[in-house]
């Protein structure tokens, strides 16, 4: 396996980035992942982890075990990649729970800008936006918009509620334009497990990560063949969910703004911005 360490550091940073945006309720590290062209990787990546390297590793043949092991599983691609998230979980956990309980309007602003700017990527990357995908969109917008205005679940923080907590919060966490952040508040598992997180409670963070292990290998099968076989209309969906999803952040700074709406503005289109530098920038790499 030959290590390309420029090619991993750039996917480092993909990792640091998207690990910064699943923390925040109503932004998607799946939509980072898109704009920086990792996702089709990824999601393909996981898909093909099939564990057939435990057939030699049980009957002893380490050597098969090995060379099985580096077929399967795309190591430049998962160790840079989850290093990245997993640093940006641990160190910026406190600082965004800081941001959204003391600087809540202009926090969603900077997210509106995000969102907004993921939305008009994926845009431009569809082919023909013709009826069919507009009719997508629009139910991906109808759907998302109802989802966000649903009420958190008032549920208890035992083990299992955890472990189906984080297996179905993965599954949105690798969609581009669906916050695994806020389904856990829906769940009513947000604040808990970022309070685990910040507290290093070893046997909730374990649990949670099996079950959104077990999640994501299930879920990125489906993925990877919406995505090989229709393309169009999946990305339609995505842009739908994304636009849908703007309820969140509108809703947040409309009631948390206290004087100017200059601030808001400004730091949107700073968010803005900087997804369309991401995307430029590793498009760039990539080519």
């Amino acid at each position: 396996m030959d290590l390309n360490l420029k090619e991993m550091f750039f996917i480092f940073l993909r990792g640091l980035f998207m690990g910064s945006a699943d923390i925040v309720p109503g932004v998607s590290g799946g939509t980072i992942a898109l704009i920086t062209g990792i996702y089709e990787r990824l999601i393909n990546a996981i898909s093909s982890i099939r564990f057939s390297f435990l057939k030699p590793l049980l009957k002893g043949n380490l050597t098969d075990f090995k060379v099985k092991l580096i077929e399967e599983i795309d190591f430049e691609l998962f160790i840079p990649l989850f290093l990245g998230i997993g640093i940006a979980f641990i160190t910026l956990a406190k600082v965004i729970s800081y941001l959204l309980d003391t600087q809540t309007a202009y926090t969603f602003s900077f997210f509106l800008g995000l969102i907004l700017a993921s939305a008009y990527i994926l845009y431009t990357k569809l082919e023909d936006f013709n009826l069919k995908l507009i009719i997508i969109t629009a139910i991906g917008i109808i759907l998302s918009y109802i989802f966000v205005g649903l009420n958190p679940i008032a549920t208890n923080h035992s083990l299992i509620v955890i472990f189906i907590s984080g297996l179905i919060a993965i599954c949105a966490m690798i969609l581009p334009g669906i916050s695994g952040s806020f389904l856990l508040l829906l769940l009513g598992q947000y604040q808990y497990m970022l309070n685990a997180l910040n507290s290093m409670k070893i046997i909730e963070i374990i649990v949670f990560c099996a079950g959104a292990l077990i999640g994501i290998l299930g879920f990125s099968k489906l993925l990877n063949y919406l995505l090989e076989n229709y393309e169009s209309a999946t990305m339609a969906f995505l842009i739908g969910i994304m636009v849908g999803t703007l309820r969140l952040p509108i809703n947040q700074i409309s009631t948390t703004i206290h004087g100017s709406w200059i601030p808001c503005i400004i730091l949107a289109i700073i968010g803005f911005a900087i997804i369309f530098v991401l995307e430029k920038k590793f498009k760039k790499e990539k080519h």
